[in-house]
């Protein structure tokens, strides 16, 4: 049961990784990364201020980090613990995928995955009851970790648990952040 899956997942990123175009390359190469997504970021540190005030916008931030940190080093363990090698390091597809990057650590799970998904859903969370259309946001997610495997770097799989481990955590800081926040 688990080869038939690992199969569907290697024959799904051979799929949508060779929808890629080398005239794309370098747009998926920025998408990748987060420094890019600065203005996108601001733009909803500034939705955030506007609604829960300076204080509740200085504990967002904090608990942000913690988690972002918290997601970073879960991922980095089940890395060193299962030793997925990347799609761009797999001997069995990789004179068949496009390789845009490389990278030499593991790919289970992906970390791009499980941060964007957990901030997304955290400030989702938090904007839902101001805004209509916050739902909008998970784009960023779907697009920031659709590049990782435009890239060879990641397999559907990676991307799927790094969703789920990342929407978890970002409900449970949610929840944390509530009960230290919004007193009134």
């Amino acid at each position: 049961m688990l080869d038939k899956l690992i199969d569907l997942d290697k024959q799904v990123f051979v799929f949508l990784n060779g929808l890629g175009s080398d005239n794309f390359d370098s747009l998926w190469l920025s998408i990748t990364k987060q420094v890019y997504w600065t203005p996108f970021f601001l733009f909803i540190f500034y939705l955030l201020q506007k609604k829960i005030g300076w204080k509740n916008f200085v504990f967002y931030l904090i608990f942000m980090t913690v988690l972002i940190l918290l997601c970073d080093q879960t991922t980095n363990i089940f890395k060193e613990y299962f030793q997925r090698l990347r799609p761009c390091n797999n001997e069995e597809i990789k004179s068949i995928i496009r390789i845009v990057k490389t990278s030499d650590t593991y790919s289970f799970f992906s970390g791009h995955a499980a941060n964007s998904m957990a901030s997304t859903f955290f400030s989702f969370m938090i904007l839902k009851k101001y805004y209509n259309h916050v739902y909008v946001l998970f784009l960023f997610p779907l697009i920031f970790a659709y590049s990782r495997i435009y890239l060879g770097l990641h397999f559907p799989s990676d991307i799927l648990i790094g969703y789920l481990v990342g929407a978890i955590f970002g409900y449970l800081c949610f929840k944390i952040f509530l009960k230290y926040t919004f007193k009134n």
